[in-house]
């Protein structure tokens, strides 16, 4: 038997940017720019909608629906995490702000495990043109630890669409950059 070798980017598998929607990830407390972003870039493509995405990774998907939504369960059997609505409800806020005076539709999904993989499935079931993401902030002591946390990292390499990555918190150039 052969080794397993994924579908790879191929120019038969790109999605169109005009008339195809955008996956953007979600984050609490997430800076304004990351939407504005997608806004821009949704009426410079035509994309009909947004579709804003929270991945919880407390959580498990326990079934994909068609229209990228899933049912999910908390990881801690013995846990009923109860709280998930209201931190949905939270990020819906938070989305609703940012929408209020752009005339483009858009849709929220919570979703939950591991973000690359549940991102990518909304972005299948959407048939999404790309991802915009926000810049990783988060600080690491090492290279591997920031490439392994950058949800923008494994997008880029596990799947074949195109990741906006926003930048959100810069450094100046005498500053440390996350992975410095």
């Amino acid at each position: 038997m052969g080794e397993h070798v994924p579908p790879q980017p191929h120019p038969s598998r790109m999605t169109a940017f005009t008339g195809h929607p955008l996956v953007v990830g979600v984050v609490p407390d997430q800076s304004p720019l990351v939407a504005l972003t997608a806004v821009s870039l949704a009426r410079a493509t035509g994309a009909p909608a947004i579709y804003f995405a929270h991945v919880d990774t407390s959580r498990y998907a326990d079934v994909e629906h068609p229209d990228g939504t899933v049912t999910h369960l908390s990881i801690d059997p013995d846990l009923d995490d109860e709280d998930w609505p209201e931190r949905e409800a939270a990020l819906v806020e938070q989305v609703e702000q940012w929408m209020a005076s752009a005339d483009l539709p858009w849709h929220f999904r919570y979703l939950a495990g591991r973000p690359d993989r549940a991102l990518t499935h909304l972005a299948r079931a959407v048939d999404a043109s790309a991802f915009v993401v926000g810049s990783h902030v988060r600080r690491h002591h090492r290279l591997t630890d920031f490439v392994n946390g950058s949800v923008s990292m494994q997008l880029s390499h596990r799947q074949h669409r195109p990741v906006v990555v926003v930048p959100v918190n810069v450094v100046d150039w005498e500053g440390r950059a996350p992975w410095e």
